[in-house]
């Protein structure tokens, strides 16, 4: 493997095509596709700033690194790629990609990060900022994430979350087969249109939450007292630790919680409307 150590490249394609390439201490300054239409590179300490320095990349690693607001678009069009101890600024980060390991990394800005990406793996990933991150991705699991980014995971499969804190606006929209343990979810409209989510172990917060869903399933959840309107129309097995507000219209299964305020069965319930709702 070559390497190229503390040097400076601006332009346009300034390392197009390059195989077997180690970069220590690289800055990519002004300018596009930096890093284009390559294989096995391994980047460390390098500070990136122009546009699109990733394109068309396969097998590489990326390593206490830094990307500034002006390298937008950084990683497109990639796979087979581990990224540690990296600082994003960029938006659009990460699009139509597979096999993404991704370790200690901080977006500042997450605006549609992680667009038709597939098979990513992540522990202690930070999104800050932007809106719709993972959208239409699939095959999802981290461990540790702490998000605010707006309209996280809509139209998703196959996500499994560990530990997660997310602050965040109809999140999980018409998503399929996720899993979400002992995590804090903060949010109106959580997982409207969904199939096959399940919460474990999870605190909740937010209006209307849950509504439309099919085939959910909550486990040891809580909720804070503000959240009303549960369930609307949704197909629901629920174990619910300590008191719910206010339960809404959902169309069948079962609902049992320590205690609840408010049930609303009226006469725009979907059939079957048969759902049993009950306290412990």
């Amino acid at each position: 493997m070559n390497t190229i150590s503390k040097q400076h490249f601006e332009g346009e394609r300034p390392l197009f095509e390059q195989h077997g390439l180690r970069l220590d201490e690289v800055t990519i300054g002004d300018g596009e596709s930096a890093i284009k239409e390559c294989s096995d590179i391994e980047a460390y300490g390098c500070h990136f700033w122009g546009k699109y320095p990733f394109w068309h990349v396969h097998r590489f690693k990326i390593s206490d690194c830094r990307f500034d607001a002006g390298a937008r678009s950084a990683i497109w069009y990639s796979d087979h790629m581990e990224m540690r101890n990296t600082r994003i600024d960029a938006p659009k980060f990460f699009r139509e990609m597979h096999d993404l390991r991704l370790e200690n990394v901080v977006i500042s800005d997450a605006d549609e990060t992680f667009w038709r990406c597939r098979d990513i793996e992540a522990r202690n990933l930070e999104l800050h900022d932007g809106t719709y991150p993972f959208m239409f991705s699939e095959n999802i699991r981290i461990d540790g994430l702490r998000s605010d980014s707006k309209y996280v995971f809509q139209y998703c499969k196959n996500v499994e979350l560990h530990h997660a804190h997310i602050v965040t606006k109809d999140s999980f929209w018409e998503c399929e087969n996720v899993t979400i343990y002992d995590s804090h979810l903060d949010g109106e409209y959580l997982a409207w249109h969904s199939k096959n989510v399940r919460l474990v172990r999870c605190h909740l917060a937010g209006e209307q939450l849950l509504c439309y869903a099919d085939r959910l399933v909550l486990e040891d959840c809580t909720f804070d007292a503000g959240c009303d309107r549960l369930f609307e129309y949704s197909n629901v097995e629920a174990s619910i630790r300590g008191h719910v507000t206010h339960i809404k219209n959902p169309t069948s299964g079962h609902i049992v919680a320590d205690s609840i305020g408010s049930v609303t069965i009226d006469e725009n319930v979907k059939a079957p409307a048969n759902c049993i709702i009950e306290t412990r």
